[in-house]
């Protein structure tokens, strides 16, 4: 049986580097993988996702809509912009965060935070505040190893050597810090 994870954020929030590490781990337990990327306008704040595709065999990296089992989102906004891809009974790991596009830093649109943060809990997602936890570790880029570390422990994946995997895929000097945002992701979240 495949499984499918998509992660959904916004360019420079590092959804890339985490659908990479992930892809390690699953295949590091034995499973076949497929990772897909998009980058969009990334370099611009626009939409980046990554599909990670995984089980005995996997034939497509492309998950339809209605097919992920996880949506790992790196932004309220982006949530929204993909909950289409969510099965009915998948799970949904938000970043309680939002980045401001142009149109609402020019005044011609408004960011409903508490509107999406409403619609989000109504449809059963689990909201964290990855982002305050990066910077409350010294260290806002580490938001995305954090929400890793929530996804793996959403997904009982907790038995995979996730330190050596950080520490062979991060530059040196980001090692210790990422396995610290690591654990304080899987503290963020229960396993099911």
């Amino acid at each position: 049986m495949t499984k499918s994870v998509l992660l959904v954020g916004v360019g420079g929030q590092g959804t890339i580097l985490a659908s990479k590490l992930l892809t390690i781990g699953l295949m590091e337990s034995g499973y076949d993988v497929s990772m897909s990327e998009i980058h969009g306008m990334s370099q611009r704040g626009g939409s980046v996702s990554s599909q990670v595709r995984y089980g005995d065999k996997v034939y497509s990296p492309v998950i339809e809509k209605g097919g992920a089992d996880i949506l790992v989102s790196f932004e309220k906004m982006e949530a929204l912009r993909w909950l289409d891809y969510l099965k009915d009974n998948g799970k949904i790991i938000v970043n309680d965060y939002q980045i401001n596009s142009m149109p609402i830093l020019n005044g011609k649109a408004e960011y409903k935070g508490n509107e999406i943060s409403e619609e989000l809990l109504r449809v059963g997602a689990k909201l964290i505040d990855a982002s305050k936890s990066a910077i409350e570790l010294g260290n806002p880029k580490t938001m995305n190893i954090i929400l890793l570390g929530s996804l793996v422990k959403s997904m009982n994946l907790e038995h995979i050597d996730w330190n050596q995997i950080i520490s062979d895929n991060v530059k040196k000097e980001f090692v210790d810090i990422n396995i610290e945002a690591f654990k304080v992701g899987m503290n963020l979240v229960k396993g099911e």
